[in-house]
């Protein structure tokens, strides 16, 4: 079986992953990794690539499914195989980039083997959440898989369903299904992490917020509300999105106010992103400045 060399371009939000991937623009395409810019209609709060980076490096898995459809882990995976080979055959070099851990995860060790969907259960469970609502279902989550409950974000319906799905399926928890503990054959991989010192990327973080309001990030949710789309899909119910749905369910909240939480979460995500990227084996840690040494990197990989 053909060996294919992946690079794995991974940071926390907001460290500059987009500038530091044009470098590679002469020797890779991108396979996008991060779990919120794979919707539609959700640019600004993503901060999706624009048209003047995705003219010069091609990149992929960027606006393939409506906000209320859901993107896990194993589409991810499936999707990447196929599109790591596609490009591999055009004598380029796949760059998996993101800042979602477990996607990356999953794709450098492979799949959890937890049971397959169970239809009947999720059917039951998806009435149960328009019932009973989704604080309810996430209570039941604590008592059933206390460390699910812990990683899951308390509005990402998704993966508190599928956990309860896992454990209803099983009469055993998510938590433990483990991963395999070694990486996948078939692919060679090269590592490169970014940081930043924290006051830097923090200082990164509010900047970017105040630039995603100036580009027009509540007119944005505004927009997929009025598509139709509700705070509990799994593109809404993220950073950058869900703190307008509390500024709507609470109705005493000011714009400033969506503006700050956003940031006070958006800091809060990449310290978690931080622990879990550094526990990762065999990573070339770098900042973003030192690109020279990236390209140097993967030219002796290549």
């Amino acid at each position: 079986m053909q060996t294919v060399p992946v690079i794995v371009v991974f940071g926390p939000t907001a460290v500059g992953k987009t500038e530091f991937l044009l470098h590679l623009e002469n020797i890779g395409e991108i396979i996008n990794s991060d779990s919120l810019q794979v919707y539609r209609h959700m640019s600004i709060g993503t901060a999706k690539p624009d048209n003047s980076v995705t003219s010069r490096i091609p990149h992929h898995l960027i606006d393939c499914i409506d906000p209320d459809q859901e993107f896990s882990a194993g589409d991810f995976v499936k999707q990447a195989d196929k599109l790591c080979h596609e490009i591999y055959s055009r004598g380029k070099l796949p760059v998996i980039s993101g800042g979602t851990g477990f996607f990356l995860k999953n794709f450098i060790y492979g799949l959890p083997s937890a049971p397959a969907s169970s239809e009947e259960i999720r059917i039951q469970l998806q009435k149960r959440l328009e019932k009973e609502g989704l604080e309810a279902l996430r209570e039941e989550l604590h008592q059933k898989d206390p460390d699910s409950w812990l990683r899951i974000k308390p509005l990402d319906s998704y993966r508190i369903l599928r956990a309860l799905e896992v454990y209803y399926t099983s009469g055993s928890p998510l938590s433990d299904y483990k991963l395999p503990d070694k990486m996948r054959s078939g692919y060679r991989f090269l590592l490169i992490g970014l940081i930043r010192d924290r006051a830097e990327l923090y200082e990164r973080i509010n900047q970017r917020v105040e630039a995603m309001f100036k580009a027009g990030l509540p007119e944005e949710y505004k927009k997929l509300r009025a598509m139709g789309y509700s705070p509990a899909s799994p593109g809404l119910s993220a950073i950058g999105y869900s703190e307008f749905s509390i500024m709507e369910e609470l109705g005493s909240m000011t714009l400033n106010d969506v503006k700050e939480l956003i940031k006070q979460n958006s800091r809060n995500y990449a310290k978690r992103q931080i622990t879990f990227f550094k526990a990762l084996p065999d990573v070339n840690w770098i900042h973003p400045d030192q690109w020279q040494d990236a390209v140097e990197m993967v030219s002796n990989f290549r």
